[in-house]
C-alpha cells in the first residue's frame, strides 16, 4: 500500500529500494537531512543491472556537471580547436566510452589514505596507503615508506580496495608493480569487483564468465585496462589472480572514474578548487606550445618577444618568451629574471605552469592589474617552458598516466640535462684548500674547464644552449620548475665531503638562499601545510618545505651550482607537485596551488642593492667586482656598469674593485620592503694605470724597473757626465 502513493513509472526496483531506505530511516526517528549526509550512498542498494545504468535525470545532471567543469577550465582566446587528452585516449582505445573519465587521484593524493583498504598487508610500510601509482620508495626500504601495497600472503583471496565516498562511474584501472631496488614484485593478472555497501560485490564479466585482466610484466611500466562497460558504484576492488613467479602480490594502482552528481555538493566542497582565471588548461604538444606563445605575443606585442636559445638533439628549437616594457633590450638598472622548466622531459607540470603564467601576465597587464604592470615595467622576465622537448614528446605520446616515473626524463641522447653542467664546485673547493683563493682563483665566475668545452665533451646540445644563454644575459635570479615532490631546493647541490650522499653544504649566501626558497614554499597552497600527506618518503613540510640540495641527495654539475659559481644568477629548484605528469583535469588546481608563488618569487629579484659603477667621466665600468663584507662570494657588473646584489635586510659594507681603478667602499642599507636600495659608485683610475694609458697613447711602453735601480739612476748620470761612460 505504501507504493500506491507513487506513480507506477517510478516503481523500478532500484528506486523502490531507495525510497524504502529513506522511509525506514524516518520510521527510526532520523530526519531526511541526516540521511542526505556523507553516508547517503551507503544506504542506497542497487541491483546488478544498475551497475551499468545511469538514470536519465542523473545523466543530464552529469553532463551539466562536466560542462560546468569545462567552463571553469576556461575557453579563452588562448584555447584553440584541438583535442583534449580524453579524446586522445578514446582514439587510442578504439573509441571505447570507458576512457573518458580522469584518474580519481591516488597518485595526486586526492584520495586520502583512509579511503584505501586491503585484505592483508606484509607490514605497515607496505600497507594499502602505499598502493598509489608511481609512489617511490627510499634508497633504504624500511617499515614506513615502501614502494607499494603488498599482501600478507600469496593467494587469490587478496584484494586492494578504494572507497570513492560517492557513486562513481568506474571506467578503467592502471597497475604497476612495487617500486624497489631489491625486490621484483608485480601482479600479472587480476579481477575487478564493485560494490555500493562494501558487503555485496559484483565481479566484472563478459556475460558468461568473470573477466580476468592482464597485469604487469615488470615493475615500473604502468598498464591500463579499460572496462568493456562502465560500472556505477561506490567501492572498487582489484583482486590479484596471478603474480610474478619469484615475487609476491604487490601493486601500485590508479582508478579512472567520473563522480556522479552529488545532491549535497559534498564532493565539490571538499575536493575541488575552482579558478577564476580564463586560461588554456590542457597539455600542449610542441606545436601547440609554440601556438600559445604566438597568441600571447599577438595579444601583448608591446611587452612580449619570442626568441630561441638553440636547438634540441632532434632539432626542435628551444623557445623562450620575454616579458618586459621594452622587449629585446637590456635596460640600465632593470634586473633580469628567468624561469625554466622541463629539463626532465616527463616532469611536465612546470612546462604548463609557465605557459599559464605567460597567458596570465598578458591578460592581467592588459586589464590594468597594477601589481603585474609594475612587475613587467621594472623587470625583464624570461620564460623558457621546455628545456627538453625531445623527452617531453616521449612522455606526451603515452599520456599522463602511462609514462611511469622516468620515461622522457633524459634528453634524446641520454643526458640528465639538469645535472649535465661542469662541476665547478670541485675546482673552487680544491683551490680553497690550496689557499689559491682569491689570489689565483676568484670566489665567483669560476671558468669552465677546457675539456668540457671541447667537441668530444659529454655534453647535451640543450645544456650547451643553456650555458650560452646564461652567459649572454646578466640574470640576477632564476627558478627551474621540476616535479615529483613538493619542496624548494637551493645550492649547493653537491656535498663537500667525498663519499657522503647527504650533507648540509651551504653557500656563502646561505641566508638569502633560505629566504628565497621560503618565499616560494610559504606562498604555495600546499607546501608548508603540515596536514598534507607526504608525497613519497620524506616529510619536507617539517622543514618548511625547503632544503639544501646536498642535504637531500648529492648531485655534481647541477644547473643551480653552475649558475651560482659561473654567473651572477642565484638559481633554485621548485618541485611543484607530487605528480610529475598530472591529468589535464588537475591543471586548474595546480595553477591555483602555484600562481601566487610564481609571482612572489619573481618579485624577490628586487630585494637587496642595485646600482651603476662609473668612472669619473661618467662611463659605465664593465666587469667591476662587487664584494660584500662577510660574504665570500662576489658578483660583477654588466656591460653598462650596472649590477644587482640579492641580499636580506641589513647594513652592508660594499666594495668595488676593477683593474686599473682604486677600490672604493661605502655602507649600503637594505630595508624590509620589496625594492632594491640604490647604491652607486664612482671609481677613479690609479696613477700607474693613467701613466700606462698616456704612454700607450704616444706609442711608448711604460718602463718597469726595480726601485733600487730607479733610485740609482740620477747618481749614475752625474758620474757619467764627470768621468765619462765606461765601456
Amino acid at each position: 500500500m505504501m507504493f500506491a502513493l507513487f506513480p507506477k513509472r517510478w516503481c523500478n526496483r532500484s528506486l523502490t529500494l531507495s525510497i524504502l531506505a529513506v522511509l525506514l530511516s524516518l520510521f527510526h526517528g532520523h530526519s531526511f537531512h541526516a540521511v542526505q549526509g556523507e553516508d547517503y550512498y551507503r544506504r542506497v542498494q542497487l541491483n546488478r543491472e544498475h551497475y551499468h545504468h545511469i538514470p536519465e535525470s542523473d545523466q543530464h545532471a552529469l553532463e551539466r556537471h562536466q560542462l560546468q567543469g569545462n567552463n571553469r577550465s576556461g575557453k579563452s582566446a588562448f584555447r584553440k580547436a584541438h583535442k583534449t587528452s580524453a579524446e586522445r585516449n578514446t582514439q587510442a582505445t578504439g573509441g571505447s566510452e570507458t576512457s573518458e573519465c580522469p584518474p580519481m587521484g591516488l597518485e595526486t593524493l586526492k584520495i586520502d589514505d583512509v579511503q584505501l583498504h586491503a585484505s592483508t598487508m606484509k607490514r605497515y610500510g607496505l600497507g594499502p596507503h602505499r598502493g598509489r601509482l608511481n609512489i617511490q620508495t627510499g634508497l633504504h626500504e624500511d617499515e614506513f615508506h615502501d614502494g607499494g601495497w603488498c599482501a600478507g600472503r600469496n593467494d587469490r583471496l587478496q584484494w586492494f580496495e578504494v572507497d570513492a565516498r560517492r557513486l562513481t562511474k568506474f571506467t578503467a584501472v592502471i597497475t604497476q608493480g612495487r617500486s624497489s631496488l631489491w625486490s621484483s614484485d608485480w601482479v600479472t593478472s587480476y579481477k575487478v569487483l564493485v560494490s555500493n555497501d562494501s558487503h555485496t560485490w559484483v565481479t566484472l564479466n563478459n556475460g558468461s564468465e568473470d573477466l580476468i585482466f592482464p597485469g604487469n610484466t615488470e615493475k615500473e611500466i604502468p598498464v591500463l585496462n579499460s572496462f568493456p562497460k562502465h560500472m556505477v558504484a561506490r567501492y572498487i576492488r582489484v583482486n590479484p589472480q596471478s603474480w610474478h613467479d619469484s615475487g609476491n602480490i604487490c601493486m601500485r594502482v590508479e582508478i579512472l572514474g567520473c563522480p556522479m552528481p552529488d545532491p549535497n555538493n559534498y564532493y565539490h566542497r571538499r575536493n575541488e578548487i575552482p579558478t577564476t582565471d580564463s586560461l588554456d588548461f590542457k597539455h600542449h604538444s610542441y606545436k601547440e606550445m609554440r601556438q600559445v606563445m604566438k597568441v600571447v605575443n599577438e595579444l601583448c606585442p608591446n611587452i612580449t618577444r619570442i626568441y630561441n636559445i638553440g636547438k634540441s638533439y632532434n632539432g626542435q628549437k628551444l623557445y623562450a618568451i620575454e616579458i618586459s616594457d621594452n622587449p629585446g633590450e637590456h635596460e640600465l638598472g632593470e634586473p633580469e629574471f628567468r624561469y625554466t622548466a622541463g629539463s626532465h622531459g616527463n616532469e611536465v607540470l612546470g612546462r604548463e605552469l609557465l605557459l599559464l603564467l605567460m597567458q596570465f601576465m598578458c591578460q592581467e597587464y592588459l586589464s590594468g592589474n597594477q601589481r603585474i604592470q609594475h612587475l613587467v615595467n621594472e623587470t625583464r622576465i624570461h620564460l623558457l617552458p621546455s628545456v627538453n622537448p625531445d623527452g617531453y614528446d616521449k612522455a606526451f605520446e603515452v599520456g599522463s598516466e602511462l609514462g611511469g616515473w622516468s620515461l622522457g626524463r633524459w634528453s634524446h641522447d641520454g643526458f640528465d640535462i639538469h645535472h649535465n653542467f661542469p662541476d665547478l664546485n670541485s675546482i673552487l673547493w680544491e683551490a680553497e684548500i690550496r689557499n689559491l683563493v682569491p689570489r689565483k682563483v676568484l670566489n665567483h665566475h669560476v671558468p669552465i674547464p677546457e675539456w668540457y668545452q671541447s667537441k668530444n665533451g659529454t655534453v647535451a646540445m640543450e645544456t650547451r644552449a643553456l650555458i650560452a644563454w646564461m652567459e649572454k644575459i646578466p640574470f640576477v635570479l632564476g627558478g627551474n620548475l621540476q616535479g615529483g615532490e613538493l619542496v624548494v631546493t637551493y645550492p649547493y647541490d653537491r656535498t663537500r665531503s667525498l663519499g657522503i650522499t647527504q650533507e648540509q653544504t651551504p653557500t656563502p649566501d646561505d641566508h638569502i638562499f633560505r629566504w628565497l626558497a621560503f618565499s616560494y614554499a610559504s606562498t604555495h597552497r600546499l607546501m608548508t601545510d603540515a596536514r598534507r600527506r607526504v608525497c613519497h618518503t620524506k616529510d619536507f613540510a617539517k622543514e618548511d618545505s625547503t632544503i639544501n640540495g646536498a642535504a637531500w641527495h648529492t648531485a655534481a654539475g647541477s644547473m643551480n651550482d653552475f649558475s651560482y659559481l659561473h654567473t651572477n644568477c642565484f638559481e633554485l629548484s621548485m618541485y611543484v607537485g607530487c605528480d610529475k605528469f598530472p591529468h589535464e583535469t588537475e591543471l586548474p588546481e595546480e595553477w591555483e596551488n602555484n600562481r601566487e608563488s610564481l609571482l612572489v618569487f619573481m618579485e624577490q629579484v628586487h630585494r637587496g642593492i642595485k646600482g651603476v659603477v662609473k668612472d669619473v667621466k661618467g662611463r659605465g665600468v664593465t666587469n667591476a667586482i662587487i664584494s660584500v663584507e662577510g660574504i665570500n662570494h662576489d658578483i660583477r657588473t654588466a656591460a653598462d656598469g650596472d649590477y644587482w646584489r640579492v641580499l636580506n635586510p641589513g647594513e652592508y659594507k660594499v666594495t668595488v674593485r676593477a683593474d686599473g681603478y682604486t677600490p672604493t667602499s661605502k655602507m649600503c642599507e637594505v630595508g624590509y620592503e620589496i625594492g632594491a636600495t640604490r647604491c652607486d659608485f664612482v671609481i677613479s683610475r690609479t696613477n700607474l694605470s693613467r701613466i700606462k694609458e698616456i704612454m700607450e697613447r704616444f706609442g711608448k711602453h711604460p718602463i718597469s724597473l726595480p726601485v733600487r735601480q730607479l733610485q740609482r739612476r740620477p747618481q749614475q748620470r752625474w758620474l757619467e757626465h764627470r768621468f765619462g761612460r765606461r765601456e
